[in-house]
């Protein structure tokens, strides 16, 4: 039986929980093959850290599950053409099209997400509007074979629904438990919702300088899929 390949498509300024925390989850999958790419098989530094030895994107035939995280770079992404022509050539004939945080935005400007249901960071969410993509607040969203998380660690949350789509549930579960996955977080501030409304002001203010460049990109990027 030949693998199931699972494609995670990084770039600059990706986020590394956004695809470390999948990653984690998803190399147990039976029968599978975790590959992470970039354009040129270029070393991609992320929050300090460095992943090198990625393999080309452009050398990967096709994959049974594209992944794409999100990160601060998903603005300037969007707009990379040869990334993007990559994203599109891959997803068109995966199984399934999933992504984490603003790695839907990412989905989005491929023209993956018209009329789909989608999940993205809280902050960000807004930006799937221009491209017909319907904002959802999930956790973990799915709409066909389009499977999208919400910010970071919703990754790990993602990689377990993703893992019993093409294991099972109770494989899903015995990887569970051998990760000791358990959330039980010291504070509850994890969602504006739940945030105090003073933090939820500080984020929303480190956030603000971010607002225009990325709305500015959401809008030319859902520009692009216009016909000529």
């Amino acid at each position: 039986m030949p693998k199931t390949v699972i494609l995670i498509a990084l770039y600059p300024g990706v986020t590394q929980l956004d695809f470390t925390g999948p990653h984690q989850v998803l190399s147990r999958a039976p029968n599978a093959e975790v590959i992470t790419a970039s354009l040129g098989a270029r070393d991609i530094e992320t929050d300090g850290l460095v992943f090198a030895w990625l393999t080309d994107l452009a050398k990967v035939p096709a994959c049974d599950v594209l992944l794409v995280p999100g990160g601060y770079g998903c603005a300037e992404t969007m707009l990379d053409e040869a990334f993007m022509a990559e994203i599109r050539r891959l997803g068109a004939t995966a199984k399934y099209v999933t992504s984490v945080c603003t790695g839907s935005l990412i989905l989005a400007a491929a023209g993956f997400l018209a009329g789909k249901r989608a999940a993205c960071h809280w902050a960000w969410r807004e930006l799937l509007t221009p491209f017909g993509a319907i904002v959802s607040e999930a956790r973990v969203e799915r709409d066909g074979n389009i499977i999208t998380g919400g910010g970071v660690t919703a990754g790990i949350d993602f990689g377990f629904v993703l893992l019993a789509e093409l294991a099972g549930q109770a494989h899903a579960e015995r990887v569970q438990l051998g990760l000791e996955y358990a959330p039980d977080p010291p504070f509850r501030s994890g969602r504006p919702e739940l945030a105090r409304p003073e933090v939820l002001a500080e984020v929303r203010a480190r956030m603000a300088p971010l607002v225009a460049s990325r709305a500015a990109a959401a809008e030319e990027a859902a520009r692009r899929l216009q016909p000529a």
